[in-house]
């Protein structure tokens, strides 16, 4: 009779045992789970940003502009400021991301040679941001850009970097 109930014992401490690496095993993982689905559930929060009257910009310059960052994590705070270029050309606005496509390094414009080069690996791009030298495969990639009334708005794309 002892042994009948060591065995109901041993199963009950078995089965709480069981219950208790399932519960931890959900505990642990909900915060995961919900961390690689929020980009799915979530979405992208991104607005129109304004960046200056339209007579602001000169035709054929490209001049910085200053704006919020797409994606930021909420305790990001000046990080969250970002760039893009703008350049006006006869036919409208183009705005091009300040970050190279390589590995999101900062590139900056060269008027006089009317190329963006990102100084950190030796990336080139055109005026068009087509790739002209260096590791970048890539075109810089291009913010939405329009013209509300008489000023100049842009609604800036997330960073895609691909490593290759």
């Amino acid at each position: 009779m002892s042994d009948a109930k060591e065995i109901s014992r041993r199963k009950l401490l078995n089965q709480i045992s069981i219950a208790g690496v399932g519960m931890a095993t959900v505990v642990v993982s909900v915060p995961i789970v919900a961390y690689l689905l929020s980009p799915f559930i979530k979405g992208e929060k991104r607005v129109w940003q304004d960046v200056g009257a339209v007579s602001d910009f000169e035709i054929n310059k490209t001049v910085q502009v200053n704006l919020q960052d797409p994606s930021p994590l909420p305790w990001a705070g000046e990080t969250a400021l970002t760039s893009a270029w703008l350049r006006r050309g006869t036919s409208g606005f183009i705005a091009f991301s300040v970050h190279c496509t390589h590995l999101g390094c900062p590139v900056n414009w060269n008027q006089g040679g009317q190329l963006f080069l990102c100084p950190c690996h030796g990336g080139v791009f055109t005026a068009n941001g087509d790739p002209a030298g260096g590791p970048p495969q890539r075109p810089l990639q291009r913010h939405h850009v329009r013209v509300n009334g008489d000023r100049v708005e842009i609604k800036p794309v997330p960073l895609r970097v691909k490593v290759v």
